[in-house]
């Protein structure tokens, strides 16, 4: 059963320039950006500051001749990154995210096959993007950086030179018309460059998802957002465009190190993150409740105020105030995405008075498919599907696992230039996912793993390695873990690679050798052997304390480490 009682409203819309002018509309004098400059010091852009910024941007882009032609950004999340994305779309061009963590070749590459007319970067990228320029490969006609370079066109400029133009009467921005069904957004799945595909999205894709988001969260105006999310990742750039929508206040993180800083100096109520950097939170939290010598009492009180929760005595964040105060004192919703985050991270922050909810998306359906809300939560589950957008589960098993599939306005119109790939995935209007879960009684959908990920063995018996995963990282010692089949003669031995936690060896095991730690840690994923079925036993470990080879929003890169595994093991 699809939920029905979504409560609350939101109007319809075509695409980014018509969300983004409501917004302008409805909160002109509301802040839309929090910046800090060198010296420290916040400056507030505006609704009207930021709508002046696009206009004078793209009547600057339109001015170069880049009028329908598309356009990467490159860089980290920033004010430049944000408005030179919204002030593409609004101007009916073509944005190319691309992820700031690619090398030359990757990067080169992308710019290729996207055929690029023109690039916006950061001046952390002018090395390469200059060396880019000398190959000579690429597509690109202008170079728009805000970085010194006297080569490049400087964006700075480039939006005075808009702002010129529009002072002496030039009205082509006020005379865009925005062709909704276009492809207006050219997106890089995650992976290396050689095996991502380019997801072509159109701005009623997006914009639809817009709505749905609204229609299913808890946004609010005076709501402040900090950009974790890389805004190359279709998760962070429509969350950017969602919070706009709101009326709502986005700032920028200075890095992981200062989150604790960054949530107290912004006075953060809200944030979109991928679980690595949940867990990273609770972790701490945890610590500094037992170093208090306060985890008896604190999971008392959680218990007493869930009771008095159903009673409608709502004093969660009047009880664990000191905890929130820690976290900045004002978050009061988060929002998971990209992976599946431990149910018990989620209940804490939920039980503390921090609304946490998990979402489940793809780039190819712009991104979210389903999502819980402040109403409807279930602790493991990815919620239920947005307003308008239908999932079954295709080919189920005796279980009733099988893989998502997914039917609605959200979902892309195809992989550029791939017709193949395409077809594959897209058949009879479905978006088959690789995904594969169940939908239980209430409606609520779990995801079980990956379909490329999953392990066959020679018996016929499939293994989900997320599953074993989640389990393997709750255990002290283990600070993440990927599971595979390591290939024994025509079969698979389950096996896991687990990167151990230097900080707890710190902690509680100084005084031991990496031997005796690597047998703790054994002997207590052969306690979780226990509770599997056997065919699902781990029987093979590998220790590690070096990070895993992932994507920039923290997903292990399972073919890269495969890869990685067996050349280590050759050798």
């Amino acid at each position: 059963m699809k939920k029905d009682e979504y409560f609350f409203t939101y109007p319809d819309f075509n695409n980014i320039r018509e969300i983004i002018l409501d917004a302008i509309n409805k909160f002109p004098k509301n802040r839309a950006f929090i910046l800090k400059d060198k010296e420290g010091n916040h400056h507030n852009k505006t609704f009207e500051d930021f709508f002046v910024d696009i206009k004078n941007l793209s009547t600057g882009l339109f001015n170069l001749g880049l009028k329908n032609k598309r356009i990467a950004i490159v860089g980290a999340n920033s004010y430049m990154w944000a408005l030179s994305y919204v002030s593409i779309l609004m101007g009916n061009m073509v944005a190319v995210p691309l992820d700031k963590g690619l090398e030359e070749g990757e990067l080169e590459d992308s710019l290729i096959r996207s055929e690029a007319d023109a690039i916006i970067f950061d001046e952390k990228h002018l090395e390469v993007i200059n060396k880019i320029k000398e190959n000579g490969k690429t597509n690109l006609k202008f170079y728009i950086t805000n970085g010194e370079n006297s080569e490049f066109i400087n964006f700075e400029s480039l939006k005075n030179d808009g702002a010129k133009l529009l002072e002496e009467g030039n009205k082509e921005f006020d005379n865009v018309e925005v062709d909704s069904d276009k492809m207006s957004v050219l997106l890089f799945t995650s992976g290396t460059t050689s095996k991502s595909k380019a997801v072509m999205l159109s701005q009623r894709n997006i914009a639809s998802n817009i709505v749905s988001m609204h229609a299913t969260e808890d946004f609010r105006e005076t709501d402040v957002n900090l950009a974790f999310l890389p805004f190359h990742h279709t998760f962070g750039s429509t969350a950017l465009l969602v919070l706009l929508s709101s009326g709502a206040a986005s700032a920028f993180p200075d890095g992981l190190r200062y989150v604790a800083q960054n949530l107290k100096e912004y006075k953060v109520t809200f944030f979109v993150g991928v679980p690595l950097l949940i867990e990273s939170i609770y972790k701490k939290v945890e610590k500094e409740i037992e170093k208090q010598g306060k985890t008896k009492i604190i999971n008392i009180a959680r218990k007493v105020t869930n009771v008095l929760d159903k009673c409608g005595i709502h004093v969660k964040r009047k009880i664990f105030k000191p905890i929130i105060d820690n976290l900045g004192g004002d978050l009061r919703m988060i929002i998971s995405g990209a992976a599946s985050l431990d149910k018990n991270v989620a209940k804490f922050f939920n039980e503390i008075g921090i609304k946490t909810i998990q979402g489940y998306g793809l780039t190819e359906t712009s991104p979210v498919v389903c999502a819980e809300n402040c109403k409807y939560i279930k602790y493991g589950s990815v919620g239920f599907p947005m307003k308008n957008v239908t999932v079954e589960i295709a080919d189920k098993d005796d279980k009733g696992i099988g893989e998502l599939r997914v039917k609605g306005p959200n979902v892309m119109l195809g992989y550029y230039k791939n017709e193949e790939a395409t077809n594959a995935v897209l058949k009879d209007g479905w978006y088959y996912t690789g995904d594969y879960g169940y939908i239980d009684p209430e409606g609520f959908i779990f995801i079980t793993g990956r379909k490329k990920n999953m392990i066959v063995l020679k018996n016929g018996k499939k293994i989900f390695p997320e599953e074993l995963e989640e389990l393997v990282n709750k255990i002290d010692l283990v600070k993440e873990s990927m599971v595979f089949g390591m290939p024994k003669g025509d079969d698979l031995v389950v096996s896991v690679k687990v990167q151990y936690d230097e900080e707890v060896v710190k902690e509680k095991y100084s005084n031991m050798s990496m031997e005796e730690i690597k047998h703790i840690i054994w002997e207590k994923i052969k306690e979780v052997n226990k509770t599997l079925p056997t065919y699902k036993y781990v029987k093979n470990m590998l220790l590690t304390k070096d990070d895993f080879i992932k994507t920039t929003t923290a997903k292990i890169k399972r073919f890269e480490e495969f890869d990685k595994i067996m050349a280590s093991q050759k050798a």
